[in-house]
């Protein structure tokens, strides 16, 4: 699979170096031949609950063959 295109993503936080992130990826659709992923990105604190979403996006992924041509999702 291949990224074709990204949409909306927000960058609400920083994330500074050493920051300990949590990346959650979900596929929000499926079609024949590509996918939408939908990816958050948390902000946690060592030794605390409190965690905050720093990034949100949304991918959509086509599969393709050796020859780089769209092929169907089995």
């Amino acid at each position: 699979m291949v990224t074709v295109s990204s949409d909306r993503i927000n960058f609400t936080k920083p994330i500074p170096a050493g920051t300990i992130i949590e990346l959650i990826g979900r596929v929000t659709q499926v079609g024949r031949t590509s996918l939408t992923v939908s990816v958050e990105i948390f902000i946690e604190q060592m030794y605390s609950e409190k965690r905050e979403q720093a990034i949100v996006g949304n991918f959509t992924l086509v599969a393709i063959d050796e020859n780089k041509r769209p092929v169907e999702i089995r």
